[in-house]
């Protein structure tokens, strides 16, 4: 059995977390190696199956990776997650289909390519703060938070990559700076592990090359179980998925689900590169 874990160039060997993978599968007899996603020079058939891990470019190169998605599909070669997901997953819109399931997400304005951009026209007037970025995005890329009177600045600084773009406006959550952000990490649609992820005072932002501080929680659960009906909404098989969102009061509001490429938090949860091993195996075999 042969596995790319997928990457792209500035992490060609995987991220240290993720090349913890190799020998951990090379004890279930499965060759693993690290792949990046764009090489041309790269025959996709040697493998039997696809994961996507550290691909963290897919979103400065749209077009390339979409075309690059179709023709994996067309060789019908095996991803996980799959190439179904994927393509659902890449695009922030499915936001908008999951709290028409029923799930509570931070208040979000989904707009459309335009060459009529005006905020004005579109964002609730009861909001002070909010957050605007790209459909197809991550790590805070093309991202800012603005209070609501500098919204000319923001139509004219969005003026460009609204026509080029589907955006997101997100009412800021004060709690962000507070409470934090917590990631839910589920393995085979069960539960593995939960980290709370809080900025520096000062920042909005979490990730670690903003100073934000990472820590494994133990949330109870009624928390476990609303983090699991989002993931529930997936069909098929799901061999990760990061439910990320906003504890306030003991109910979960979602910012997004992660099932392309996030951090699953490896180092801070022992045990959970076992259970991420584990669940490709059942996946696979």
């Amino acid at each position: 059995m042969k596995i790319a874990l997928l990457t792209c160039q500035k992490l060609h060997k995987l991220t240290p977390q993720d090349q913890l993978l190799i020998p951990e599968l090379a004890r279930h007899n499965i060759t693993a190696t690290a792949e990046i996603w764009d090489d041309k020079n790269i025959n996709w058939n040697d493998f039997d199956y696809l994961i996507f891990r550290n691909t963290w470019d897919y979103f400065e190169k749209e077009t390339e990776f979409n075309l690059w998605l179709d023709q994996i599909e067309k060789l019908g070669i095996k991803t996980l997650n799959s190439i179904d997901v994927i393509k659902q997953n890449k695009h922030k819109f499915y936001l908008r289909k999951i709290e028409q399931q029923g799930i509570k997400i931070i208040p979000t304005v989904f707009i459309d390519k335009t060459t009529d951009f005006n905020l004005k026209e579109i964002i609730p007037t009861h909001w002070e703060k909010a957050v605007i970025k790209p459909a197809f995005s991550a790590g805070s890329y093309l991202t800012e938070v603005f209070v609501t009177a500098d919204i000319d600045k923001i139509n004219t600084q969005y003026q460009t990559i609204a026509s080029e773009k589907e955006l997101l406006v997100q009412q800021f959550m004060p709690e962000i700076q507070t409470v934090g952000e917590t990631s839910f990490i589920f393995f085979n649609k069960k539960f593995s592990h939960a980290v709370n992820k809080k900025p520096v005072p000062g920042e909005f932002r979490i990730q670690v090359q903003f100073g934000g501080i990472y820590r494994v929680i133990h949330p109870d659960a009624e928390l476990i179980a609303k983090a699991q009906k989002v993931v529930d909404k997936f069909i098929g098989k799901l061999l990760y998925a990061r439910v990320d969102g906003i504890v306030i009061d003991n109910e979960l509001h979602l910012m997004e689900v992660e099932c392309i490429e996030p951090d699953l938090y490896f180092n801070l949860s022992e045990g959970s590169l076992e259970r991420f091993v584990d669940a490709i195996v059942e996946l696979i075999k």
